[in-house]
């Protein structure tokens, strides 16, 4: 359990509480603040809990598929989750609470203040809109998430067994070893089970967090000052390509992007997809679980949603507020943690 104790990190001297040892810890994985949490988890490959800006408590027999995600609302909601309960790869949780015996999909995202009641099933891919409540006893699906139909029948245990089954195939994966071109500006943070390949340029204060990929692969990924990656999102170039991103943007949690252009004080989405071509023009929101169309543009000073993304109304002052707070907090995040991390490296050294 060495892994273990290397990805369980403190966040203001307040350390994650485990009532036993985890039965897995995939490769990456990472449990981090004020986590408190129950036996017999299970944590697929990169899978991540980061309890900073508030706290998470979840019950037993937790079980987190690869690169899920579980965080908070800074100073708003915690996040809380009960018995049983089985989160897909690449789903998000977020500053919401989950019932007993949940089963959360291939890539589903629930935002801030939700509540899920005891025996939801949350299709693949369904997102679940700020503040909603979803009763028990119903297969939800779409964006935002409605109910599809009762469940029959055993399907809730039928449906958790499955997807605990997929996740377990994927729990001795490996993860990519970071190869950069040149080290990053030292101000940079960079979580200890990030992956950064290749000719990458942040500059000061960028923050990349748990479970981050970044792949230039031949081409090059920029970042601009004070801009934070969030836990599990991917971005990649393909040969001779570029990403770039400019001052201020947060990349929220799990999204994918690829060759496209980011402007400044941007909020790109949770669960989001940013298609190749597409340019993001400054002041722009792009709504969790949005995809963009290969060489879209996303005009500034607008709120977009939707698959594919289109205008939703102008970006208003409560919004652009949210933006900039954002960035504040992560860089507060981010020298907490480098600084833990950089103990925790020395404390293992022979």
């Amino acid at each position: 359990m060495s892994s273990v104790r290397t990805n369980l990190l403190a966040y203001r001297g307040e350390h994650p509480q485990l009532a036993g040892p985890p039965l897995h810890f995939g490769a990456g994985a990472a449990i981090v603040g004020r986590v408190t949490l129950g036996a017999h988890a299970w944590f697929g490959p990169g899978a991540v809990i980061r309890a900073d800006g508030h706290y998470v408590r979840a019950g037993k027999s937790l079980h987190m598929g690869r690169r899920a995600t579980v965080h908070i609302a800074h100073d708003v909601y915690p996040t809380l989750l009960g018995d049983d309960v089985t989160i897909g790869e690449y789903a998000v949780v977020h500053a919401c609470e989950v019932g007993d015996g949940c089963v959360l999909e291939e890539r589903a995202v629930i935002l801030d203040g939700s509540v899920l009641e005891p025996g939801v099933v949350l299709a693949a891919d369904a997102v679940v809109f700020p503040r909603s409540r979803l009763p028990g006893g119903f297969v939800y699906a779409g964006r935002p998430a409605k109910p599809e139909r009762p469940l029959a029948e055993d399907e809730l245990a039928q449906r958790r067994a499955a997807l605990r089954a997929r996740g377990a195939a994927a729990g001795s994966a490996s993860l990519p070893a970071s190869d950069l071109r040149e080290p990053l500006d030292a101000s940079v943070f960079v979580a200890n089970t990030a992956t950064l390949r290749g000719d990458i340029d942040a500059a000061a204060r960028v923050n990349i967090w748990y479970g981050c990929e970044l792949d230039a692969d031949g081409g090059q990924i920029t970042i601009g000052e004070r801009s934070n990656v969030q836990d599990n999102s991917l971005l990649r170039c393909g040969p001779g390509g570029r990403l770039e991103i400019g001052r201020d943007a947060t990349i929220g949690h799990n999204v994918q992007m690829v060759d496209c252009t980011i402007g400044d004080r941007c909020l790109i989405g949770i669960g989001s997809v940013v298609a190749s071509g597409t340019r993001v023009e400054d002041d722009v929101f792009l709504a969790a679980g949005a995809t963009t169309l290969p060489g879209q543009v996303l005009t500034s000073g607008k709120l977009w949603g939707g698959q594919p993304a289109r205008a939703l109304g102008p970006l208003d002052e409560r919004k652009r507020a949210m933006i900039a707070e954002t960035i504040g907090t992560y860089c507060d995040y981010a020298e907490e943690l480098k600084r833990v991390q950089a103990l925790a490296a020395r404390a293992a050294r022979p």
